[in-house]
């Protein structure tokens, strides 16, 4: 696998797909084209440094309903819609549905390249979070139902007594399920758990 950064291109037009692929080729970018948003959900994948331009207007399925597609999939691929038919509203939309840009043509070459370099970013941005996210659902899965149980209660400062008291086991029993908490989820203090839960999306 190529180890530079990819940048996907959705448009149905072959001399734009062309033209960009030139300008961000330039810029040492690894690039990978698509005629339709069809064709770009058959195979389409997000890694570590990748973004997708997308043309708004095509034939079949548009630009923004690729855009919901790839939400609906969970696919980390930060986006950039690129149009000829350029309006507010339609970049407004786009934008509040997690666009990372909204580019009419022709784009410039300096302000297309600026824009991939931000859905950059952003794309290491998502990976790292999708990371913790993962690590920290995983740990938390690693709980028996009690150790979940007294793992809630502890992260909203109830104290062992309160603990044991509100779930009907002994004091004992409450620090042998925080000792084994703190071990499994790899957590060195209440507050280090509490983040962990958080991040996990364990509905508390």
């Amino acid at each position: 696998m190529n180890n530079k950064a990819t940048v996907f291109i959705v448009d149905d037009d072959p001399a734009i797909r062309d033209a960009l692929k030139h300008m961000l080729r330039q810029d040492d970018l690894a690039v990978e084209t698509f005629d339709s948003a069809e064709a770009f959900l058959v195979t389409c994948w997000s890694m570590l440094r990748s973004c997708v331009i997308i043309d708004i207007r095509m034939p079949g399925m548009d630009g923004m309903q690729l855009q919901a597609e790839l939400s609906k999939r969970g696919v980390l691929l930060p986006i950039i819609f690129l149009t000829g038919h350029g309006d507010i509203p339609l970049s407004v939309r786009a934008i509040k549905a997690g666009a990372v840009d909204f580019l009419t043509k022709p784009v410039a070459g300096a302000a297309l390249i600026a824009s991939v370099q931000a859905a950059l970013i952003k794309s290491e941005t998502l990976h790292s979070q999708a990371e913790i996210i993962h690590s920290a659902a995983t740990r938390v899965a690693s709980l028996t139902e009690r150790e979940k149980e007294v793992m809630v209660l502890a992260t909203k400062g109830l104290s062992n007594k309160e603990i044991a008291r509100h779930l009907g086991i002994s004091h004992r029993t409450v620090e042998i399920h925080k000792a084994r908490i703190m071990h499994k989820t790899d957590a060195s203090t209440i507050l280090d758990l509490a983040r962990i839960v958080d991040a996990s999306g364990l509905r508390v």
